[in-house]
């Protein structure tokens, strides 16, 4: 008897080891030694610019017939899959956003890594755009140190996620389950090598530069929809032109506007950038009727940088879409739909940069501060999607992870960067404590920190450095009845948020970093 107790209490100290090792192995820092603390100036006011281009679009993945059209493999429905390495294995792209289980069943238009890189002599740093849905900080440090083996005299990288519904799973948490990650780690590798290929390129294509700046406040807003109480928009566009100041060709453009590129919905199961596809395109080469242009493009290249979108900012199906041509109203989810959005964001982009009246800026500083930070990981679901492997996301200390914020400012304009889809109204100020929420407080995320940011243009960069969701003030925060504003259930964002502490903490992140930003050049 005494001999079977202790052969049982073995195999449980074994299983609990086995246990505390797995955890251990699964939470462990990737990056222990590597935290950003960074802040730098140039040394002079003429700046030189690049710009590039490279596709990451996937290259290899097995298609599928979707036999009842619900957009979802199940082979119990009749779906079938092509099977082209004769593995007897779906060797699925499975596309991030909304429902699990959303194969890619082929190309609709191909997603893009787009950098500017920056030199001001003794700083040089780089902005990468990716068409993604999200790309954690761990991965971001990883292709950091990728780029800094290869292109070592870049100081600072910042990589941002289009957010874009229709592209590869790179986060672990839209495999066929929510129990399986299916990242497929080749992709991975592609896109962190496009990452690299396109800082390369852009650098080694520095040309002396000069910057226009514009912003259209008003048009934009029947794209967008705020799909949560209280009703904040974020939906002015930001413009910057910049021109070779020897040559005055467009050399790039930076566009900044803050909606979710999911115009295609849950149903589309093509690889697709959405609207930033047409937008870009109509704003590098033209816009094309027919046989004859409607407006003539820029050149150069184009980067869509996403901003305030959580609450959620989004096209929704019940949106129409007006093609600027046709006249067409277009209602239900289609190509055609995402396509007449991007004209229209095109055509916008293309007369507010044709106006004579804006000021180009030959002589600018750059300078640029950056800062890591930890955050707690309340979120139980979250926590155990880290535990067993579909987040593969490191603890900095038990239950903490990593994430990062960035402010640069380059002349009159002003960037601001953070690392998931902050709610606009902690931008821009609107914050409510509604009957109802959770924690029964006044709001915390105040002042609303553009009113701590300076400059004529104030960008701001969502989705930045890392991918940590939905940003929810926390005196909003609501997954407890009775739910605010007579909801039924609980609100989407909380589901998708870190927790209810990541606002509070994100802004007095943000207001420390800027107060000393600002400390040298008060605004």
């Amino acid at each position: 008897m005494k001999k079977t107790l202790k052969i049982i209490g073995l195999i449980l100290a074994l299983a609990f080891i086995s246990c505390i090792t797995w955890v251990f192995i699964q939470t462990k820092d990737r990056h222990p030694d590597y935290w950003v603390d960074l802040e730098l100036e140039g040394e002079q006011n003429e700046i030189l610019a690049g710009f590039s281009k490279v596709s990451i679009t996937p290259t290899f993945f097995e298609t599928w017939t979707d036999a009842n059209g619900d957009a979802q493999y199940n082979p119990e429905d009749g779906d079938t899959f092509e099977d082209k390495n004769q593995n007897g294995e779906f060797d699925a792209i499975w596309l991030a956003g909304f429902q699990n289980n959303r194969p890619a069943q082929g190309v609709l238009d191909s997603l893009w890594a787009r950098t500017m890189v920056l030199d001001a002599g003794n700083v040089k740093m780089a902005l990468c755009v990716i068409d993604m849905i999200g790309f954690g900080n761990d991965e971001i440090i990883s292709t950091r140190k990728l780029i800094e083996a290869q292109i070592p005299w870049i100081d600072y990288v910042i990589i941002a996620s289009t957010h874009v519904h229709s592209s590869p799973d790179l986060m672990g948490m839209w495999g066929p389950s929510s129990f399986k990650r299916r990242v497929n780690p080749d992709y991975l590798d592609q896109v962190q090598r496009g990452i690299v290929k396109s800082v390369e390129e852009a650098y080694n294509s520095l040309r002396p530069a000069e910057f226009k700046f514009g912003e259209e406040t008003e048009r934009l807003k029947p794209l967008v929809g705020d799909t949560r109480p209280p009703v904040i928009l974020d939906a002015s566009l930001r413009l910057m032109q910049v021109l070779d100041r020897e040559t005055g060709k467009t050399l790039g453009t930076l566009m900044n506007w803050g909606n979710h590129p999911e115009t295609l919905w849950s149903q589309n199961i093509q690889i697709s950038s959405d609207f930033p596809s047409t937008w870009r395109d109509g704003v590098e080469n033209g816009i094309s009727l027919s046989d004859s242009m409607s407006n003539e493009g820029l050149g150069g290249v184009a980067i869509f940088l996403n901003g305030a979108v959580g609450g959620l900012m989004t096209t929704h199906p019940s949106m129409p879409i007006q093609d600027p041509f046709s006249g067409e109203e277009l209602l239900e989810p289609s190509p055609e739909k995402m396509k007449a959005q991007g004209d229209i964001l095109a055509q916008i982009t293309l007369e507010t940069l044709s106006d004579t009246s804006l000021n180009t800026f030959s002589k600018v500083n750059l300078r640029l501060k950056a800062k890591s930070f930890a955050l707690p990981l309340d979120n139980k679901l979250f926590q155990l999607a880290a535990v067993i492997g579909i987040f593969d996301r490191g603890f900095v200390s038990w239950k903490k992870i990593r994430s990062e914020i960035a402010i640069w400012e380059l002349g009159p304009a002003s960037f601001l960067h953070v690392p998931g889809e902050l709610y606009p109204e902690i931008l821009h100020g609107g914050i409510e404590a509604p009957e109802g929420a959770d924690f029964g407080i006044e709001p915390l995320e105040v002042p609303a920190i553009n009113t701590l940011t300076s400059g004529q243009f104030k960008f701001f960069g969502g989705i930045s450095n890392d991918m940590i969701g939905y940003i929810v003030p926390k005196s909003q925060w609501d997954v407890e009845p009775p739910f605010t504003y007579d909801y039924e259930d609980r609100p989407y964002g909380e589901i998708n948020s870190v927790g209810p502490e990541t606002a509070p903490i994100l802004h007095q992140e943000l207001k420390s970093l800027l107060q000393d930003f600002y400390k040298k050049n008060p605004q």
